[in-house]
């Protein structure tokens, strides 16, 4: 007679037979296409408490699990100042979903109310990753991961040229420039947010909306208005015209002209139109910062 299974093992279990496709095929991707995770790493890795950062810690785990690449994690919370009853829902599941985490009070959302202006979500964001950033220091570790997606990937192109000026993607790994010798990556990179929330339904979880105290009032799943939810819409509605729309726009971003475009900017330095036009540019790429 087969044992019966715990919650948690059919959750980590659902990851690779009903979701192996949308989710744990495409995470493998990432972290072999873009190098994310390599022998040796000690990666702290960032659980704010939402769907897909709750998801990263269990593909992390599984990882480790069966994987032949030997590195060793971490699982941090940063709270910035949750509500109760997000607290206890972000305690719930970590036990629900067996992550043995670090959790780390903070003021940041008291420090944001105060100085956040007209643009708290991005100092937040900001003060956020710095203290992630030195908690995992702290842990030993040389890489953070966040929980950022491929429609977060997509989104954030989309948001930058409708509504900021600008061609702007998402890198899958970034090295920090305040902590030397650290990096950040997204392991979910290659993973649709529609999978991960058919993840979350499949197995009937439930999770704070987001880490913002401006969302903290909202049920659970439930999205306030932003550029975001427009841009997120504006997919949807052309999704149902052309199915690929996402995989296009993901793909654009791997596939960049940069001889037909009139300028651009690398490494903060501008090329403008007739400087390209007049004396073509060698630029080396593969420099260092």
């Amino acid at each position: 007679m087969a044992k019966e299974l715990t919650e948690q093992q059919r959750i980590e279990r659902s990851i690779i037979t009903k979701f192996r496709k949308g989710i744990w095929s495409r995470f493998l991707q990432a972290v072999r296409e873009y190098k994310l995770i390599e022998e040796g790493d000690k990666i702290a890795v960032c659980v704010s408490g939402g769907k897909d950062s709750m998801l990263l810690a269990k593909c992390i785990q599984q990882l480790k699990r069966y994987s032949d690449i030997s590195f060793d994690a971490e699982y941090i919370v940063m709270n910035p100042g949750y509500n109760e009853q997000n607290a206890a829902m972000i305690r719930s599941n970590l036990s629900l979903l067996g992550i043995p985490a670090h959790i780390y009070p903070s003021d940041i959302f008291d420090v944001n109310d105060l100085i956040g202006g007209e643009h708290p979500c991005y100092l937040c964001a900001r003060m956020r990753r710095g203290f992630l950033y030195a908690r995992a220091k702290e842990l030993g570790c040389n890489k953070i991961a966040l929980g950022h997606h491929k429609s977060d990937v997509i989104e954030t192109t989309l948001m930058s040229m409708l509504f900021g000026g600008q061609i702007q993607g998402m890198m899958p790994k970034i090295r920090s420039t305040n902590f030397e010798g650290m990096q950040l990556i997204r392991p979910l990179y290659c993973v649709l947010e529609d999978d991960i929330i058919h993840w979350q339904q499949y197995n009937n979880l439930t999770f704070i909306a987001c880490a913002c105290k401006l969302t903290a009032g909202l049920a659970p799943g439930q999205q306030g208005q932003s550029a975001r939810q427009d841009v997120k819409k504006l997919i949807k509605d052309f999704r149902a015209r052309n199915p690929d729309v996402d995989a296009s726009v993901f793909k654009a971003l791997h596939n960049v002209q940069l001889d037909t475009l009139p300028a651009f900017k690398y490494k903060g330095a501008y090329y403008g139109f007739n400087e390209k036009y007049d004396h073509p540019l060698s630029i080396d790429f593969t420099a260092d910062d």
